[in-house]
């Protein structure tokens, strides 16, 4: 996530925004086993809410349900990953103009009441999304459309870059936007396919679906970029990728690979599409992660309504099934955007959550971490002789 977010911010703040990904290992990593885990995963304390906090500090921890899968550390260890990754997502929407204190501050509060509760309702068998019937395979909703829409409150709270609209801010390093999307896409499979808990049929069926939405997805994006602008562009294939790994995560267990494929082109399209609309309503997504999370997970967490296997429109199962995907997308939609503005805006009117003018044109890495991705010197930039070669 770091180097794919990266590779697509200017080359003076290349730094803050690889540790804005970086820092949430060490932040939720305690969090989780302090007290986020119990909040997750622990017996429902009432209303299908949050979890009882019997588990506070990793002790005591009994779980029935994972008898014949795998060991409860090793589940609690690997859904720790989700839990570290939902914050590092909502960090390229307002790259380029946060405090870095501000931020670690928003991951605390905001893993601890957003990330935790809509965890638990998802994915903890108590939790009132999950006791309602819908669908979320590996995250769709507690993980994509979260980070979307909360990273939609920060962005709103923040304001927009000092010339946004105004002066190129194009990525600085392609290759390495490339480089992230490819180890996103290689790490996914574990996401998606892990989230079976064993080497099982149904770790195959979300392995192959994964495969097959997101390669579908990088071609719709790029179809519609083509389309569009009349270029097939390296940013598109890497976009394009992403938002179909985002739109098969909640679907990936539950439709055929002909669902994925659909899903997939269908997720690569409205996320294009969606991206653009930045620049209609005025708003300064930095790295786009509304037009591609938020409107990906949408995507794939509705389109189980359709396309799901057993319960789908595509099985004559009726619309009950996309009915109960649709509260559960939009339920966990308005909560995070709502609770995330708040606590922006919270930290905004206290310690303030953006950096001065004049630093941001500066220069977020120089100014707040007195380092520089690059050491360009003039010395450098300088020819090299032939003599000075032969030598």
């Amino acid at each position: 996530m770091a180097f794919f977010y990266g590779g697509m911010v200017r080359v003076k703040s290349v730094l803050n925004m690889l540790l804005m990904s970086f820092i949430s290992l060490g932040i939720v990593s305690v969090l989780w086993v302090a007290y986020g885990y119990s909040l997750t995963f622990g017996e429902d304390a009432g209303g299908g809410l949050i979890g009882y906090l019997g588990f506070a500090g990793m002790q005591g921890i009994t779980d029935s349900s994972l008898v014949g899968t795998i060991p409860v550390f090793a589940f609690a260890a690997f859904q720790l990953m989700f839990a570290v990754i939902t914050p590092a997502l909502i960090s390229g929407a307002i790259a380029d103009r946060a405090k870095f204190g501000a931020w670690m501050l928003f991951i605390v509060l905001w893993v601890t009441l957003v990330y935790f509760p809509v965890a638990h309702w998802v994915f903890q068998s108590g939790g009132w999304i999950y006791k309602f019937g819908v669908k979320d395979f590996a995250g769709g909703t507690a993980v994509h459309i979260n980070a979307g829409m909360a990273a939609l409150g920060a962005l709103l709270v923040l304001g927009k870059r000092v010339g946004f609209k105004k002066e190129p801010m194009r990525p600085h390093s392609l290759p390495l936007v490339m480089l992230g999307s490819g180890l996103l896409w290689f790490g996914w499979f574990g996401f998606n396919a892990g989230s079976a808990l064993a080497a099982n049929g149904t770790a195959g069926v979300a392995f192959l679906n994964t495969q097959v939405a997101t390669g579908t997805a990088m071609l719709g994006w790029l179809a519609w970029e083509r389309l569009r602008s009349g270029s097939f562009t390296s940013l598109g294939a890497a976009s394009g990728a992403v938002a179909g790994l985002v739109a098969i995560t909640p679907a990936c267990a539950a439709v055929n690979s002909w669902g994925a494929i659909a899903i997939g082109m269908i997720a690569g399209v409205a996320c294009a599409w969606a991206v653009g609309l930045k620049d209609r309503l005025d708003y300064d997504d930095s790295l786009d992660v509304v037009g591609v999370h938020a409107v990906g997970g949408l995507v794939g967490t509705l389109l189980i309504g359709v396309f799901d296997t057993t319960d789908g429109l595509v099985a004559g199962a009726g619309s009950g099934q996309l009915g109960k995907q649709a509260v559960g997308a939009f339920a966990v939609a308005a909560y995070s955007l709502m609770v995330s503005w708040v606590l922006a805006k919270a930290i905004d009117v206290t310690i303030g959550f953006r950096v001065a003018p004049d630093h941001e044109v500066a220069g977020i890495d120089q100014v707040v971490h007195a380092e520089s991705a690059y050491d360009f010197t003039i010395k450098d930039l300088e020819p090299v002789s032939p003599t000075a070669s032969a030598h």
